[in-house]
């Protein structure tokens, strides 16, 4: 017997195996629960507290409609084992409609205690489009017809977030490895280890309108700092005190701005202790110092790797700090011998890291930190096996980033701290209002890695992380004295122009003339990542581009504040802005940079032409500076030192072309 109770602001569904409640959670937002224990979890995960909303509840015991704003819900009981059906509207058109392939149990597979595989299926909607679900190297941006894992690892970075072309967002409230299936006979969401199916649904106009529910469910990323708009000057790595301040002091000299450079991985004495060796790096206070007279942020790379040699490792160990096995001993990442990762989600971790930090690092003026590893990189991905504060790896694994920022922003707003950023490899719903700066992992040096690095960018602008960037270059296997990679390092350094942080980084082959200043570290550095390393054409050329970069923190402020605001990427898909227009949805090699500035990048070897698309409106081309009207395809061209860009006619942001 299966019956629905209506309360004065929720539906309830109950039968033999199965709990279910739909709710309000906010504006225009709904949220779903069900279960096969005997009661719901309120767990909200990374969610904030709704905001107030009213709804109305009607019906009877065998069908029953929730609407609270433009979203409604409607479920039936079906009876028996017919599965009941539960179908969304937006203003009165139906969007998703749910459906069980089999009878209701299927949708929970018991896996001991009160945990289940859960799944939700939907059915398929012809002509929709689905954007989002987090960052991987693939050519996917339309998610219609893909299947995706959900989890993390180094170049993927999963967030359950999905925006429709119908005008909805939904958000798979689960932290479980799991996945999504966006195909063309159905919509599946599943997770691997879960209390309950727990997901959210809302509606907007416009994609706007839906990103800023979304943010109001999760959080707004903070106000962005000027400086950091600037240029990035990183490479793998520095290898000691003296070679960095070397590099800055020529770019200081050369009259180029840089706004930070990184000092990188293995800095440190041994994983896990989070200070400077002092025989590469002696004085960290003069180096701070001397880099903050030349107007360079000092930003220093902290991994959550630690070991039994860490002075560290014993103190956090014996207060569970640490991320556990439920069957063995530590080992989860073979790096320069076995290593586990700090447990960010033990509320004790967070402290005690900081303080370590703000010892070692903080008190020298380094404020900025690159919170590599943050998936975490653990091998093999055997979540189950992992046990952190909050519970299983099964259950929980996803949330590791999250976390991970939380510490370093809560360790910031501590010291009174207003300009947080943090550069962090992964991301889940919420990372963004810690000051999350997100990069897509250890890419290769290849023009098919710079057109994903397109994809990625865009994806994660979708799922509300608006502070994105690339390596400038790839990360990984760039001949700096080949034609090929030099010709790449243009055209990333032309997309990192127009990307929210203009970061150059990567790991490049060592030349035969390049000789080993310090033969005895422990990682050495590889080859040479400065702009006067490409060769004498591209010198002239990528200096212009990051004096251009330097002409546009303005216009880039302007839209990060609105991030900040309304959620509104500043990297965002065409269709963002141009939501009525088709033609837009299909588009997934050119983008919008903020409302004025339309930016198709070049991403293969060897061209210099390409097809662009302008909506509507009067578009003048940054090179000819002629007018071109919209609602067509043209052929634009861009020689090696020029890329190709439309600003919206009237902008006044067209002077700093010129």
């Amino acid at each position: 017997m299966s019956k629905i109770t209506i309360l004065e602001n929720k539906i309830i569904f109950e039968r033999r195996d199965e709990l279910t409640v739909i709710e309000p959670y906010g504006k225009n937002c709904l949220r779903y629960r069900s279960t096969r224990n005997i009661s719901l979890s309120d767990e909200g995960w990374t969610l904030l507290p709704p905001n107030d909303c009213h709804c109305k509840v009607e019906g009877d015991s065998t069908s029953a409609t929730i609407t609270n704003g433009d979203i409604s819900a409607t479920i039936t009981t079906g009876g028996g084992w017919i599965p009941s059906i539960v179908t969304y509207y937006r203003k009165g058109s139906q969007i998703l409609r749910s459906r069980d392939e089999g009878d209701a149990v299927t949708k929970f597979t018991h896996l001991g205690g009160n945990n289940y595989k859960v799944k939700a299926i939907f059915d398929s909607n012809p002509g929709e489009h689905f954007y989002g679900l987090g960052q991987e190297q693939e050519d996917q941006f339309d998610r219609k017809g893909c299947s995706c894992n959900l989890l993390h690892y180094n170049t993927k970075s999963t967030l359950p977030v999905l925006y429709s072309s119908l005008g909805y967002g939904f958000l798979w409230n689960n932290p479980s490895p799991g996945l999504c299936e966006t195909t063309l006979n159905h919509t599946l969401w599943c997770s691997d280890n879960a209390y309950q199916i727990d997901y959210l649904i809302w509606t907007g106009d416009k994609p706007a309108d839906v990103m800023k529910i979304y943010c109001d469910l999760t959080g707004y990323a903070p106000k962005f700092p000027h400086w950091a708009a600037g240029f990035w000057q990183c490479k793998l790595r520095y290898e000691s005190q003296e070679d960095l301040l070397e590099v800055a002091r020529k770019y200081h000299s050369l009259g180029i701005p840089v706004a930070a450079i990184v000092i990188d991985y293995f800095h440190w004495t041994e994983q896990g202790d989070w200070k400077f060796d002092p025989k590469y790096w002696p004085d960290p206070k003069s180096m701070c110092d001397e880099l903050l007279s030349m107007g360079i942020k000092p930003v220093v790379s902290v991994w959550p790797t630690i070991n039994p040699n860490s002075e560290n490792y014993a103190p956090m160990d014996d207060e569970n700090m640490l991320v556990r096995t439920e069957n063995g001993q530590y080992g989860l990442f073979n790096f320069y011998g076995l290593q586990t990762f700090i447990d960010p989600t033990n509320p004790k971790t967070g402290p005690y890291v900081w303080s370590k930090i703000k010892e070692n690092y903080y008190r020298y003026g380094i404020k900025t930190f690159w919170l590599d590893e943050a998936e975490p990189e653990v091998h093999p991905q055997q979540f189950h096996n992992l046990r952190f504060y909050i519970g299983n790896g099964a259950q929980t694994a996803l949330l590791y980033p999250y976390y991970y920022s939380k510490i370093f922003y809560d360790g910031l707003k501590s010291e009174n701290e207003e300009e947080i950023i943090s550069l962090t490899r992964a991301a889940y719903p919420g990372s963004q209002r810690f000051g999350s700066l997100v990069w897509n992992g250890d890419i290769p040096s290849t023009f098919d890695a710079l057109r994903q690095s397109v994809t990625s960018g865009l994806s994660m602008a979708m799922c509300g992380i608006p502070w994105w960037n690339s390596d400038i270059g790839g990360f990984h296997s760039g001949d700096i004295e080949s034609d090929y990679f030099r010709e790449l390092i243009v055209r990333w350094f032309q997309f990192g122009l127009f990307s929210p942080v203009m970061r150059l980084h990567g790991a490049r082959k060592k030349t035969a003339s390049q000789v080993d200043r310090h033969p005895g570290v422990k990682e050495t550095s590889g080859g040479d990542n400065e702009i006067w390393s490409f060769g004498d054409r591209n010198y002239p050329i990528l200096k212009r581009l990051i004096e251009l970069r330097e002409r546009l923190k303005p216009y880039i402020i302007k839209y990060m504040d609105i991030a900040s605001e309304t959620g509104s990427p500043i990297m965002r898909p065409m269709f963002y802005d141009y939501y009525q227009d088709d033609i837009c949805y299909t588009l997934d090699d050119q983008y919008m940079f903020g409302e004025d500035i339309l930016f198709a990048p070049i991403m293969e070897q060897g061209v210099t032409k390409r097809s662009v698309y302008l909506p509507e409106g009067n578009w003048i081309n940054v090179n000819d500076k002629c007018t071109y009207t919209g609602g067509k395809m043209l052929t634009a061209t861009a020689e090696i030192h020029e890329f190709i860009a439309f600003v919206k006619e009237g902008s006044e942001v067209l002077t700093v072309f010129s």
